[in-house]
């Protein structure tokens, strides 16, 4: 493993480097697979235009980085701005120089990378939804366009996961090996969940067994390693040790920081589709047609944008835990529920007959999620 690390190292101060003038692009291809904008940009983008899109992406991306959280605590990756600082292979004179930047410091392990995989897994699902729409027509140009906007779109894919890894490199966030896992396993998340149907159909009541079985299977993870003298949180005192600037140390980066904004975000889809507010916007959305949607994309990107100014204490970690949680549950409430039945009391008009056919299909059971079909 030192040999792979070694090599990492070398590979990192070859882009700091000779590649310092992208500088600025790659801090921002950094910030591009950051998965919270899974949450607060490509979310509120994709349900307003096809719900079922938008909660594969939730489903995706929640199960995805609990799979990157549990394998974080199992290979037990060190970052490249620490692990040059203990690794015994270099005399204390020849330490290998690695520039810091404000988002090189988490504190979590470093494989596999959690950016990658959320990068990986999301735009996975935008690409499969962008060609599965254009693979609907089978006339001989529709199939000729469908392979040649294939391709384009695939390639766009490949540059923005090769970038994004490449980014995570040049800041000594992580080694080669881990961007690479974490493109592997967020791809592999997002195929499995192309075949996975029911969870357009989930119940209020499977989202709230699914977050309780991601919590507690971590949490008893956790503590079964902590009872046989494991610590999961290794990690954490590394990072404030070696990072050239305290400032720079988030707790927001910490495993379990993720974990709960997960879960959060989950519990709170589970709610928003299964609210009041949901159906009624359902039931004129097809009305309304592209300005509807479009005032709803607006507003939803708007609010999160500020909402996301919005700082959570972090002198007391539980409070941080909790106050997480509440702030995660309010993206998708706000994005499916709350923006679409205000912009529908504000557009609301007298009811006329229209050759728009709505269809709103709401389980009996449990308030099964709804489901909008237009013609």
């Amino acid at each position: 493993m030192d040999l792979l690390h070694r090599n990492g190292v070398l590979i990192i101060q070859h882009l700091q480097k000779d590649y310092r003038s992208y500088q600025h692009f790659l801090n921002f291809m950094s910030h591009v697979g950051d998965p919270r904008n899974i949450f607060l940009i490509y979310f509120p983008l994709w349900f307003q235009l096809n719900p079922a899109v938008g909660t594969k992406m939730i489903w995706v991306a929640v199960i995805g980085d609990w799979f990157n959280l549990i394998f974080k605590w199992i290979l037990f990756g060190h970052r490249p701005y620490w692990w040059v600082q203990e690794t015994m292979i270099h005399p204390n004179q020849s330490i290998p120089r690695l520039e810091q930047f404000p988002i090189t410091c988490e504190t979590g392990p470093g494989s596999p990378s959690g950016h990658a995989m959320g990068s990986s897994c999301v735009w996975y699902v935008m690409v499969s939804a962008a060609l599965s729409y254009r693979s609907r027509q089978k006339d001989k140009s529709t199939i000729t366009l469908h392979r040649f906007a294939s391709s384009f779109l695939w390639s766009i894919f490949w540059i923005i996961q090769i970038s994004v890894c490449v980014s995570r490199v040049f800041i000594a966030t992580h080694f080669p090996h881990q961007v690479i896992l974490g493109v592997i396993g967020g791809v592999l998340v997002a195929e499995v969940f192309e075949h996975t149907s029911s969870i357009q159909t989930a119940s209020l009541k499977t989202y709230i067994k699914a977050n309780m079985f991601l919590f507690f299977s971590a949490l008893g993870f956790y503590l079964v390693l902590k009872l046989i003298d494991i610590d999961l949180l290794w990690s954490v005192p590394k990072a404030k040790k070696w990072c050239t600037n305290p400032e720079w140390v988030n707790i927001d980066t910490t495993p379990f920081a993720g974990l709960v904004r997960n879960l959060g975000v989950f519990f709170g889809l589970g709610l928003s589709i299964h609210s009041e507010m949901f159906v009624v916007s359902c039931k004129v959305k097809c009305g309304y047609k592209e300005s509807f949607r479009i005032s709803c994309t607006a507003a939803s990107l708007a609010t999160l944008q500020l909402y996301d100014r919005i700082k959570i204490p972090t002198h007391t970690e539980y409070l941080f835990y909790v106050l997480s949680f509440c702030k995660s549950a309010a993206i998708p409430l706000t994005v499916v529920a709350l923006v679409p039945y205000c912009i529908h009391v504000l557009m609301k008009q007298p009811e006329k007959k229209t050759s728009t056919e709505v269809m709103v299909n709401v389980g009996l059971e449990n308030l099964g999620a709804s489901r909008l079909y237009c013609d």
